[in-house]
């Protein structure tokens, strides 16, 4: 994968390490390896690199290569700036293979004016404050004294803005940005304040760090001047080197005092210079490979580091789907994911180890790429084993076959999912008993709705219908057998496996539980399901009770005299009431002032984790026998929940594009009738055609388009309603004459539609 690229102009301010480090003399002390995914706190420092070139290099040779390939021709002050074209969202791309690359380049030609920044005279650098000799004679007295005030006065003061940082470690205050050969750095001054820093207490480290992030949000306005770009590299740098410090919630909170408007900036700032670098517009203005194989794995951590600062915010500064790199989707995700499991712990990078810059297509790509070899490999196994019996192969052996009957669907599901748990991970086919057909995709989804419809009724008991927040909910009611939340949770995983969408309604805590843990942990001791909840996760649920705890964690009164409560929960269990205690002795325990925090957090668990802790075990355990791959690593909760249910964002005027026509042809008066009136309803009647077409109102991951969409004609009178079948995502449209009619049969049969038939 070519990596090379330009370095960043001043205009550019947060494109990181845009530059070629170059091997130092003598031996690298070895870095901290990495985990398998980069994680909120120690992950964002973890050190990253794409194969055995992407040893991580001394700060002296970074230094030595942070100025461009070469000088403009002129004698000019200002830097050459390089421009950013807006190629984060490129989704309609073809895939890039390597022998394509070269007719593919983005164009950097042109820049928008709002990219350029206006030149400024350079600044006057403030008197180098410690030469490298005075710095080496202060660590040495504390090798004697113990005393590091010397020093750590000397890293505050040198970090704290980017002149002092010129003025430490530029050879000469009046000299211009230099070449690639000499970048008119001490690299050698530079590289003795590094190496100290990493032995200092971890105390002066934190200080250090804190101080060198609050110096990049001063300058945030961006480095106008080839020493503020000098500056600023060595400060990136330097917040990526650190080794073996524990990352405290205000290291990244402190990212958050940025504006909206600007940490967006600086998020799409880093994903554009991965994607320039993954696909150079002029890859021979680049420094060589083995001097900027770094600068990915680099804006990877430094992205890591904004994402945890996003995500410890009650109210996020900008959507998840913001730290998207849609151009990811033209790579070998499968090579990145199989580097991912097989070198999780070593130097050889993946974007994998970062999957929040990986869009939820791509991701979907990598979990189907990886349940096909999985199906792949058990088909292989079976075939090979009836072979090795001396038994005749029968091609039924390569699929999960479901022969169930109409009258007994739950039982009879139950019973084949069970009998067959080995083959839960070959491809599903469904056969109705005593009905001739093929399954060629339509049983099989006509088998989910059904079986997913009678599961979630009401009186089935198994869950409950909450209509303030028209989400489902697991049923507290002790039962005997949980199997039955085990097939929901098969049911799940098949669909995922299977590339179909379900109409569930779970709230989104539900896929947070689902993920704790994301793989099945090995000592079956250990609790499923449970994972830290608030009341807001409540709120999603129960509004109206978690609305009342809100209520009683902001009273302004007597919590214990004006609601006289106290540590208990009151549910009702066929008609019987019944108590239970949230803490040892919770009947006497009164709720007060001060220990009505402690009750809401012990209220929110038992609901949500403790009450309905077996049904969601056995639903969990369900979900992972048949979706047991470490792709569920990559996925955030609302992923899955996507994954699962489709997206809830439509986009009609795609619909109308990738639809097909049977006895019709879109120039038809009938066609235009419809999509006419289609795209003039409101966004509620669109979900309710859609729910009526396709048996869901949601759009799968793969945009409208993986609908498969047709509309047949009908040639019935036009006094009739449309007919939809939603196992093969097809409307029936009679003929009607008239955009008026037409309009208002198509309403009538969206809104009064119920399973098979009429209300």
């Amino acid at each position: 994968m070519s990596e090379a690229g330009r370095v960043p102009s001043p205009a550019t301010p947060l494109v990181v390490a845009a530059a070629a480090p170059e091997e130092r003399k003598g031996k690298e002390p070895e870095r901290e390896k990495l985990p398998p995914i980069v994680s909120a706190g120690a992950g964002a420092t973890a050190g990253l690199d794409r194969g055995a070139k992407g040893q991580i290099s001394t700060f002296s040779s970074f230094i030595s290569a942070i100025s461009p390939k070469k000088e403009a021709a002129e004698n000019r002050s200002s830097p050459a700036h390089l421009v950013f074209p807006n190629i984060k969202n490129v989704r309609d791309q073809p895939p890039i293979c390597l022998d394509v690359r070269q007719k593919q380049r983005v164009s950097m030609d042109a820049s928008s004016s709002e990219m350029k920044a206006p030149v400024l005279p350079e600044p006057i650098l403030p008197i180098q404050p410690r030469t490298m000799k005075d710095f080496q004679e202060d660590v040495e007295k504390v090798k004697s004294s113990g005393d590091w005030k010397a020093v750590h006065d000397f890293y505050l003061t040198t970090f704290d803005s980017f002149p002092e940082l010129n003025a430490a470690f530029k050879k000469d205050a009046t000299a211009s940005f230099n070449t690639i050969e000499d970048s008119g750095i001490n690299a050698k001054f530079v590289n003795a304040v590094y190496d100290t820093l990493l032995n200092t207490p971890q105390d002066i480290q934190k200080t250090v760090l804190k101080g060198i992030i609050n110096s990049l949000l001063r300058e945030w306005k961006g480095p106008r001047t080839k020493d503020d770009l000098r500056a600023y590299f060595i400060l990136l740098q330097i917040i990526l080197k650190i080794e073996n410090v524990n990352f405290d919630c205000h290291c990244f909170v402190i990212f958050t005092r940025l504006s909206q408007k600007r940490f967006k900036q600086l998020v799409e700032r880093l994903l554009q210079f991965i994607s320039l670098r993954l696909f150079p517009a002029k890859p021979e203005e680049f420094p060589p490979l083995t001097k900027c194989s770094w600068w990915i794995p680099s804006a990877a951590k430094v992205l890591a580091l904004l994402n945890t600062a996003n995500n410890l915010v009650h109210l996020p500064l900008i959507p998840y789907t913001d730290f998207y790199n849609s151009t990811l989707d033209h790579i070998d995700l499968m090579e990145e994911y199989h580097t991912w499991q097989n070198f999780g712990n070593s130097h050889r990078f993946s974007f994998c180890q970062y999957p929040f810059v990986i869009s939820i297509a791509a991701k979907k790509i990598i979990i189907q790429r990886d349940s096909e070899q999985q199906m792949i490999n058990i088909a292989r196994q079976s075939l090979v084993d009836k072979v090795s019996r001396r038994q005749r192969p029968d091609m039924n052996m390569l699929f999960l076959n479901m022969k169930v009957r109409r009258t007994h669907l739950v039982s009879d599901s139950l019973d084949e999912l069970t009998r067959k748990r080995a083959d839960l991970k070959k491809k599903l086919k469904v056969t109705f008993v005593g009905e001739a057909g093929l399954d060629m995709g339509g049983l099989t989804k006509e088998w989910f709705l059904l079986l997913i419809r009678q599961i979630f009724h009401p009186d089935y008991g198994m869950f409950t219908y909450h209509k303030d927040s028209h989400c489902h909910w697991f049923s507290s009611f002790k039962c005997d057998n949980y199997s039955e939340f085990r097939l929901v949770g098969i049911l799940m995983g098949l669909a995922v496996y299977n590339s179909i969408t379900l109409d569930i309604r779970f709230p989104p805590c539900c896929y947070k539980k689902l993920l704790s843990p994301p793989i099945i942990p090995s000592d079956q001791n250990i609790p499923v399901g449970i994972c830290s909840v608030t009341v807001d996760d409540l709120c999603q649920i129960m509004p109206e009770l978690a609305h009342g705890l809100s209520e009683l964690l902001s009273h302004e009164g007597n919590v214990e005299e004006d609601f006289y409560s106290t540590f208990q929960v009151f549910q009702e269990e066929f008609g019987i009431i019944k108590s239970y205690n949230l803490k040892p002795g919770g009947d006497k325990i009164s709720v007060t002032n001060q220990n009505r925090k402690e009750y809401v957090q012990l209220y929110t668990d038992f609901l949500l984790n403790k009450s309905i802790y077996k049904q969601f075990a056995a639903f969990y355990y369900g979900f992972h026998s048949v979706c047991a791959s470490n792709a569920l690593m990559l996925l955030r909760p609302e992923e899955v929940e996507i994954l699962v249910c489709g997206s809830p964002d439509l986009d009609m005027h795609a619909l109308q594009r990738s639809t097909q026509y049977d006895g019709y042809a879109k120039t038809d008066l009938t066609i235009k009738y419809f999509w006419d009136v289609v795209l003039g309803f409101p966004l509620d009647l669109q979900k309710k055609l859609l729910h009526f077409t396709t048996g869901s109102d949601r759009v799968p991951v793969g945009g409208m388009a993986d609908l498969n969409f047709k509309i047949s004609k009908n040639e019935t009178s036009t006094n009739w309603l449309p007919v939809a079948h939603t196992c093969f995502n097809q409307l029936c449209l009679p003929p009607y004459k008239s955009k008026k009619d037409l309009k208002q049969k198509l309403i009538i049969g969206i809104s009064n539609s119920e399973g098979f038939g009429l209300e």
